[in-house]
């Protein structure tokens, strides 16, 4: 996805970005923001674990972060983020 020109000129305007660097960034987070449900469900888990987290308090995080994602993921139960992570 090519970013239009009214963008690029936004964030060069706004931020001191080169037009390049704001093509990238929009690129960044257009990638960010397309990352399928299940894949942003395994990933995060997987980091939460890293910290130390358990389960019952990952499954809230991941509730919550998916909750705030530009395009709303479903809301997912306990169960329908478990059998995404374990299958």
């Amino acid at each position: 996805m090519e970013p239009t020109p009214e963008l690029v000129g936004h964030l060069v305007a706004t931020t001191g970005l080169t037009p390049a660097e704001a093509r990238r960034v929009v690129g960044d987070v257009v990638a960010y923001y397309a990352e399928p449900v299940q894949e942003v469900v395994r990933r995060r888990h997987a980091e939460l674990k890293t910290r130390g987290m358990r389960n019952p308090e990952i499954f809230a995080c991941l509730a919550g972060e998916l909750s705030q994602r530009v395009v709303a993921a479903p809301e997912l139960s306990e169960r329908q983020l478990r059998r995404m992570i374990y299958g």
